[in-house]
C-alpha cells in the first residue's frame, strides 16, 4: 500500500459551493501546512510508516484501519525482537499516529493494548537518556588544528568555531544563507557588522538573533574564519555552507547537509585525540554536531539568562540541560550537610 498522500487543498480547508474564488487562497493555506513540519519529520514519518507496512506484510496482516491489538504487538516485537530503543519505539508511534491522521483514520492512542504495551516497554527497556559529551573552547582549538589551509579545510574551520560560538545545531549551520530570502530552504541568513556577525536564525522556537564576537586571536576568531571562507570561496548569494568537489579546487552550488556537521566532529574530535582515555569504539559515541551546542553553554561564564536566550531556550531548565560539565559540584551538598 502507498505511503498516505498530503492532504488535498480541499480537504484542508473544505469550500462551500459558490466559493471557488477562494481556491487560489485554498492552495495557500495547503502550502503553509506543508511547511508547519520540518522535511526531516516528514521523512522520518514516512519511514515509519514503510517499516510498519512491511511488518505487517510479513505477517499478513492489514495496516489499515488501526487496530490497537495489532499496533500493540507491532510495538512488543520491536522492543524483543527488533531491539529497539524506547525513544525509537516512541517515535515510530508518533509517526504512525501522524500517518493514520493523514489518511483520515485517527489511531487511539490511549486504548489499552497501545498505553499498557508501551508503558510495560518504557518500565523494561527504559535507560537514562544518552547525552552526547561536549566541546570545550581547548578541544575545538585543538579540532582546528588538525584541519588542512584548503578550501575545505577553511570551510570546516568556519562550521566548527561559528557552530561552536553561535550555540547552533546542526541543521542551523547548513541553513546559513549569505542574505535574506535568497534561497527557499534557508533557515536563516549572515549580517556583518563592524564589531562582529549577527546570524538571523530559525530554530525550533522560531526566529532569533544571535551575535557572534570575535575571538581573542585570529586563531580562534569565529567571525574572522567565517569572513575567510566567504572570500576564498566566493560565498555572494545562496548558501553559505556548499560541497566541494574532490579535488578540493570547486565550490559547488548545493547546500551541505547537517549529516555533514555531525561527522565533522566526530572525524576531528577522534583525530584530535579529545578523550583518549576512552576506547576508539567508546569515543565515537560520545560526540555528534551537539557537541557544540552544548560545548557553549558549557563554558560560556555568564549570566544563565544570556546562554538561555543566545541558544533559543524558552525554559531555563533546557539551558541546564546542556550544561554538562561546567556545574559539576559547584554545590557540594556533601558538605553542606555537614560531612
Amino acid at each position: 500500500m502507498e505511503i498516505f498522500p498530503p492532504l488535498s487543498s480541499s480537504e484542508l480547508l473544505p469550500l462551500p459551493a459558490g466559493l471557488s474564488h477562494l481556491e487560489n487562497l485554498a492552495g495557500k493555506a495547503q502550502d503553509y501546512a506543508r511547511k508547519a513540519r520540518a522535511e526531516n519529520t516528514h521523512r522520518a514519518y514516512a519511514a515509519d510508516w514503510k517499516h510498519y507496512t512491511r511488518w505487517c506484510a510479513r505477517r499478513g496482516l492489514s495496516e489499515t484501519p488501526p487496530e490497537p491489538q495489532q499496533i500493540g504487538l507491532y510495538l512488543a516485537d520491536l522492543a524483543s525482537a527488533g531491539g529497539a530503543s524506547v525513544r525509537s519505539i516512541e517515535r515510530r508511534l508518533s509517526g504512525l499516529a501522524w500517518m493514520f491522521r493523514q489518511g483520515k483514520m485517527p489511531m487511539d492512542r490511549t486504548d489499552p493494548h497501545i498505553r499498557e504495551v508501551l508503558a510495560g516497554i518504557r518500565k523494561a527497556h527504559g535507560r537514562p537518556p544518552v547525552t552526547k559529551d561536549a566541546l570545550l573552547a581547548s578541544d575545538i582549538l585543538s579540532m582546528i588544528e588538525m584541519l588542512g589551509r584548503d578550501l575545505r579545510g577553511l570551510r570546516d574551520r568556519a562550521i566548527l568555531l561559528l557552530g561552536f560560538a553561535g550555540g547552533l545545531r546542526r541543521s542551523e549551520i547548513v541553513g546559513l544563507d549569505h542574505g535574506p530570502n535568497e534561497t527557499e530552504d534557508g533557515r536563516g541568513w549572515i549580517e556583518i557588522l563592524e564589531g562582529g556577525v549577527i546570524l538571523h536564525v530559525k530554530g525550533k522556537s522560531g526566529w532569533r538573533e544571535v551575535e557572534i564576537g570575535p575571538g581573542s586571536s585570529d586563531l580562534s576568531c569565529p567571525v574572522q574564519a567565517l569572513k575567510t571562507w566567504m572570500t576564498l570561496g566566493r560565498i555572494a548569494h545562496g548558501p553559505v555552507f556548499r560541497g566541494i568537489t574532490r579535488d578540493g579546487r570547486r565550490i559547488q552550488s548545493e547546500r551541505l547537509s547537517d549529516r555533514h556537521v555531525a561527522r565533522l566532529v566526530k572525524k576531528m574530535a577522534m583525530a584530535a585525540g579529545i578523550r583518549g582515555d576512552l576506547s576508539e569504539g567508546e569515543r565515537e559515541k560520545r560526540f555528534s554536531g551537539h557537541s557544540l551546542r552544548a560545548g557553549l553553554a558549557t563554558a560560556a561564564q555568564v549570566e544563565e539568562r544570556f546562554v538561555q536566550r543566545h541558544l533559543g531556550h524558552t525554559t531555563a531548565e533546557m539551558t541546564r540541560r546542556y550544561q554538562r560539565r561546567g556545574e559539576r559540584f559547584k554545590i557540594n551538598l556533601t558538605k553542606a550537610a555537614g560531612l
